[in-house]
């Protein structure tokens, strides 16, 4: 089956979790924080995504900047840093101008102008993602924005990925389900998309009822797999 819509997650997919730390600790009076970056940056992404998923089975719904900031004072209390107000503020405001990664704009150029579809599916919420997309200069690449908080729960829920076939009425089979995380992936060629798991960090395939169906080093390689 032809691919029509290519539908991408957006955090750690499309733009790099990473940078908003990363940005913090190259400024001038941050030593202490440069060494401790990568640690707090790696436990806040953990904990962010941990919340997610406690919050979905438990069904306590909270929009992803409420469990941003949440795993963000775990990882601070964690690894030293709780007792920075500043600290803290500066890395979230930047966390609403994560860097896309370098190969993003490229990419959905050359898929937007061979006539395919592009849009975001995310855990975060419109305003979150909205700042990201804006920042990152991608509007005009992409079709539509589309959030959980439309129907009030995280992925991997089913109900998630049912806002790709109500906005835009295709078979599953024609949609490309694109993530860098590999529960999500696996839960979306649960769901009948195929997909492509975006494993920029070499990690092992998740012990999971069902895998992606395929596997890229960057997004650099997508163009290649659709086209």
């Amino acid at each position: 089956m032809t691919i029509k819509i290519c539908i991408f997650d957006a955090y750690g997919t499309l733009f790099d979790v990473n940078s908003a730390a990363r940005r913090v600790a190259s400024e001038p009076g941050r030593e202490d924080f440069a060494k401790a970056w990568p640690a707090i940056s790696e436990s806040w992404r953990r904990k962010q995504l941990e919340y997610t998923w406690l919050r979905a089975i438990t069904d306590q719904h909270t929009d992803f900047w409420a469990v941003t900031q949440d795993g963000l004072d775990w990882a601070l209390e964690k690894h030293g840093g709780a007792d920075d107000p500043e600290l803290r503020e500066r890395l979230l405001a930047l966390y609403w101008e994560l860097q896309a990664f370098t190969e993003v704009p490229e990419m959905l150029a050359d898929l937007t102008s061979a006539g395919k579809t592009c849009a975001i599916l995310s855990n975060g919420s419109p305003d979150m993602l909205n700042g990201a997309v804006s920042s990152a200069g991608l509007e005009e690449l992409l079709d539509s924005v589309l959030s959980v908080e439309t129907v009030g729960i995280f992925k991997p829920s089913s109900k998630v990925y049912d806002l790709v076939q109500e906005k835009y009425n295709v078979a599953k089979d024609e949609v490309l389900f694109v993530s860098s995380n590999g529960w999500d992936a696996a839960g979306a060629t649960g769901y009948g998309f195929q997909t492509a798991w975006v494993n920029r960090g070499g990690d092992p395939v998740d012990r999971m009822p069902h895998r992606p169906k395929h596997i890229l080093k960057d997004l650099s390689e997508l163009a290649a797999l659709v086209l």
